[in-house]
């Protein structure tokens, strides 16, 4: 499949999925979500690549989801609640379809990893961040809540004040903090982040294949045994949540470039 916003390089082992909209930080239209999920389940046909990296083109991870996406204001502005909660199971799929990969996974983080960004690194098995990077969920400043499974993710890496912390004021977390609290596994200086990631999956793609996603299977399977008990209820959250005057407020502040002002209603 030819893909428009993303590429694939492979070098025997290992293949590196690049999110390639530099121009709009890779943020994630729902093409580009698309794409992603075919490129997740088409590794499942792959017996040659043994490990998969993730990154994104020019300065950035990926912003989070596009704004500005035509299907997204089909989606969820013009059209019933119903169609919305249809419509905003994609990104849920997107997560899973990476975290169920039979491959090992890396991401390696340059530049911000903001919202459905944070999503996607979260979902790696490992991750490597430019001593640059920023990584945060901005959803509660924009009066939204966390979704895409994304939550327990959070939970499983730096566990649960330190989720709460990152989640509830929607900061963008800089590099050093993400080591010290464990969401990121190395942090190397920017212009060594792809020889670094590619150093990490020549280690495990020499493992022998079986073995190793027998191993992360299993460990995925223990971490997540509980998830899906809580996190199927994403799209009710975020329907009730955007149907909010403190996400009106939100999304208006951020357009203005101002500070919110939230009432809670």
């Amino acid at each position: 499949m030819n893909y428009q916003y993303l590429t694939i390089d492979r070098d025997r082992h290992f293949a590196t999925v690049t999110l390639n909209r530099p121009e709009k930080l890779n943020t994630l239209s729902a093409d580009l979500m698309e794409e992603i999920i075919h490129t997740a389940q088409a590794f499942q046909g792959d017996e040659e690549t043994r490990v998969v990296i993730f990154t994104g083109s020019g300065d950035s991870f990926s912003a989070g989801v596009d704004l500005t996406d035509k299907k997204f204001a089909q989606g969820l502005v013009h059209a019933s609640n119903l169609k919305k909660l249809r419509f905003l199971g994609l990104g849920p799929r997107m997560i899973r379809a990476i975290y169920e990969i039979d491959q090992i996974t890396i991401a390696a983080v340059n530049g911000s990893a903001l919202g459905g960004g944070a999503c996607i690194a979260a979902a790696c098995d490992f991750r490597i961040g430019a001593d640059n990077c920023r990584v945060g969920y901005p959803e509660v400043g924009l009066g939204m809540n966390l979704s895409w499974t994304a939550l327990p993710m959070c939970v499983h890496l730096i566990g649960p004040v330190r989720t709460k912390q990152m989640v509830m004021l929607a900061e963008k977390v800089k590099a050093q903090t993400l080591i010290d609290w464990g969401f990121l596994d190395e942090m190397v200086p920017a212009p060594e982040l792809m020889k670094a990631a590619q150093a990490m999956a020549r280690k495990y793609a020499a493992q022998p294949p079986i073995a190793a996603q027998m191993v992360k299977r299993s460990v995925n399977a223990i971490a997540s045994a509980l998830d899906q008990s809580i996190m199927h209820m994403d799209a009710d959250q975020f329907l009730l949540a955007t149907q909010t005057k403190d996400y009106r407020e939100g999304l208006s502040a951020f357009l203005e470039k101002r500070e919110p002002s939230f009432k809670g209603d």
